[in-house]
This record gives C-alpha cells, sequence and structure tokens, in this order.
C-alpha cells in the first residue's frame, strides 16, 4: 500500500479519526485473531499487530467493528446497485499497490460472489509522490462521461508505466470514445473538482494510504489477497457482524 510519505510500506492515519482499535478478520488454523491498528504505528508494529495472539483467550478479547459511513451512490461501480455486499476502494492509478490489487484479486473477487458485490471506485490520489495520479483520475471520469469508465480504468492500470496525456489520449481514442468531447473534458478540468473532493473525503476520514477498502464502511487495508476479504465478507453475508 502507498502513502503519501516517501516510503511505500508505511500506512498513516490521523488518531482523531482512528482513534480506537479496529478489527479486521484474519485466519489462522479457523481461529479469528488479525488485527489492524489505524493511528501512526510503524511497519514493525503494524506486522505484529497482524500476528495471531494465540496466548490471548478469546472470550477475553471480544472482537470491535467500526463501520465507517461511505456514500457509493453516484460513483463508478460495478454490481448489481441492490448488492448486499458494497466494496468502496479509494484508490490511485500510479500507485503501484492498487496496480497489485488490479491484477491479482480484483477480478477473482467478483467471481468468488456472482450478484452479491457492488464495487465502487473513488479517488485518493497521492500527488506528493505520484505527480500522473490526478490527471489519469480525471482521464478516468471523462471516460466515465461517455460510460466507459471500467473499460478506461483497466487499461490505465495495464499501462501504469506509461501515464501521461498521451496514453490518455490513445485509450480515448482506442475505446472508441467521442475523442474530441474527452479532450475538451480533459482540457477544461472539468472532474477536477470532483476528483479533489472524493481525495478530501477520504483524507477527513483519516485514510492516506491507497488501497482501502470498505466492505460495507468496514475498512481493510493495502492489497490484500482474496482470503482477507473472503474472511469479512463471509461473516458479513451470515450476519456475524454487528450493524
Amino acid at each position: 500500500m502507498e502513502s503519501t510519505s516517501d516510503s511505500e510500506d508505511t500506512i498513516t492515519f490521523k488518531r482523531t479519526h482512528f482513534y480506537s482499535v479496529l478489527v479486521v478478520l484474519a485466519f489462522a488454523v479457523g481461529i479469528l485473531t488479525g488485527y489492524v491498528v489505524w493511528g501512526r504505528t510503524s511497519v514493525q508494529e503494524q506486522t505484529a499487530a497482524q500476528a495471531p495472539i494465540a496466548e490471548v483467550p478469546a472470550a477475553t478479547q471480544p472482537p470491535q467493528f467500526t463501520r465507517y459511513d461511505i456514500p457509493a451512490d453516484g460513483f463508478p461501480g460495478i454490481g448489481p446497485e441492490d448488492a448486499p455486499i458494497v466494496i468502496v476502494e479509494f484508490s490511485d492509478f500510479q500507485c503501484p499497490f492498487c496496480k497489485r490489487f488490479q491484477d491479482e484479486t480484483a477480478k477473482q473477487l467478483l467471481a468468488a460472489y456472482p450478484g452479491k458485490i457492488r464495487f465502487v471506485y473513488r479517488h485518493l490520489p497521492l500527488t506528493s509522490i505520484h505527480p500522473e495520479a490526478f490527471p489519469s483520475a480525471e482521464a478516468s471520469m471523462c471516460a466515465n462521461e461517455q460510460n466507459a469508465f471500467w473499460e478506461y480504468h483497466d487499461k490505465i492500470f495495464e499501462n501504469q508505466d506509461k501515464l501521461g496525456r498521451e496514453l490518455y489520449m490513445q485509450i480515448a481514442s482506442d475505446l472508441n470514445l467521442g475523442v474530441t468531447a474527452f479532450e475538451n473534458c480533459l482540457n477544461t478540468g472539468k472532474y477536477k473538482d470532483l476528483v479533489q473532493q472524493d481525495s478530501d473525503f477520504a483524507i477527513n476520514l483519516g485514510v492516506q494510504s491507497t488501497p482501502t477498502f470498505f466492505i460495507n464502511g468496514l475498512a481493510l487495508v493495502g492489497a490484500q489477497p482474496l482470503e482477507a476479504f473472503k474472511q469479512v465478507i463471509d461473516k458479513e453475508l451470515a450476519g456475524e457482524i454487528p450493524k
């Protein structure tokens, strides 16, 4: 995952928004013992926090779950609008960890729960380390205007090492978009405010690393493997996580 700091492996959150410990689901020999601590922790502290705590009886450490109100309507989404699971991703097109999720997990995740997931994309361009994150986000929304967000989204990640105006126009042409309208959209900065609003929302919430996911409001941070998502989703579908 990437944060606004120079280190690609550090996660930073505001203490004012994430003072409490957020428990996420992981498993070890069938026992749920994974925890993610939201706050200014070091990588070493995070790793330790995610390790099994076999010596502490589960009964003395009841899980806590924090749900965050993350609007999903009106943002680019794929999957049934009435799906029982809504996953909102805050992502950055230039982030290598976001690409890793896209390449290794995204399609498997949707295939594992046919008709049960609505996946929503929201923008968190880390402009301090990714100069093309914001322009590529704007380009994706210009494509969204022509009902081609997800096709454009996929092409950007496929060509992450070539991000720039020439690529954005080439993808638009390859997807048979109205190139003149697309270029005017880019030139006028039509979606600049929208992308900035997405970013401001995430940062004000305390999210400053990408990718960050909210599964029905439950946070999961980083390019996690499929099993990490399944642990949360299966519990959620079974009604085992308090609303």
